[in-house]
């Protein structure tokens, strides 16, 4: 019984799996994908999808969920590979935006169903990371703000957000998105723009 349980729940993990994988994947192509299209699409019955998440809402909250775990891992992959605050942000930001760019429509779709105040909770970790890099940059002399560096911490997320919904809106290309959101990142820290410009010129060759 016990293998037969342990089967089930096999198939049942599996099949959470794609359909996430496939929710993803209907959702960068149609925003509005129903529930009903996601299940056709991951070749499963419509109890199925429910069965996993009980709404749309649900399984797009779980998408972000996992958006914001790759986002977390990206920028702690570029702040270890970084030497000082100011690679450190460009580091950083151009290995979250690889990622994000995969996930960039769900901010979008996020701010329908998971409210405003569940993205910034599911980003605090990253945020507090961002602070610690900031500070040290502030107290280097590295960057200079009038704010703090939580406050510049908050300001660098809505911009790396607002550029996200700039791509989506066809205002911006992705291809030069990562790039152009270091820069502006620098920048908004104090740094020169020629200097922040020559930087990720570097960094991202």
């Amino acid at each position: 019984m016990a293998l037969m349980t342990t089967g089930n729940s096999s198939r049942a993990d599996a099949n959470r799996r794609r359909i996430l994988d496939v929710a993803l994947a209907e959702l960068l192509h149609d925003p509005d994908a129903s529930m009903d299209q996601i299940a056709r699409a991951a070749g499963v019955v419509r109890r199925t999808v429910y069965g996993h998440f009980p709404s749309r809402d649900a399984l797009i909250g779980t998408l972000v969920d996992g958006a914001v775990e790759a986002v977390a891992a990206a920028h702690a992959q570029g702040r270890a590979a970084a030497e000082g605050p100011a690679e450190s942000v460009v580091r950083s930001t151009l290995a979250v935006w690889e990622v994000a760019d995969r996930y960039r429509i769900l901010v979008a779709l996020a701010q329908r169903s998971v409210t405003v105040q569940g993205i910034r909770d599911r980003l605090a970790p990253v945020r507090a990371s961002c602070a610690e890099v900031l500070a040290q940059g502030l107290a280097d002399g590295v960057f200079t703000s009038p704010l703090p560096a939580p406050a510049l911490a908050y300001v660098h997320e809505q911009m790396l957000l607002a550029l996200m919904e700039a791509v989506n809106d066809g205002l911006l290309e992705t291809r030069e998105a990562g790039r152009s959101a270091a820069v502006t990142l620098l920048t908004t820290a104090g740094v020169p723009a020629s200097d922040a410009t020559a930087l990720v010129t570097k960094l991202s060759c």
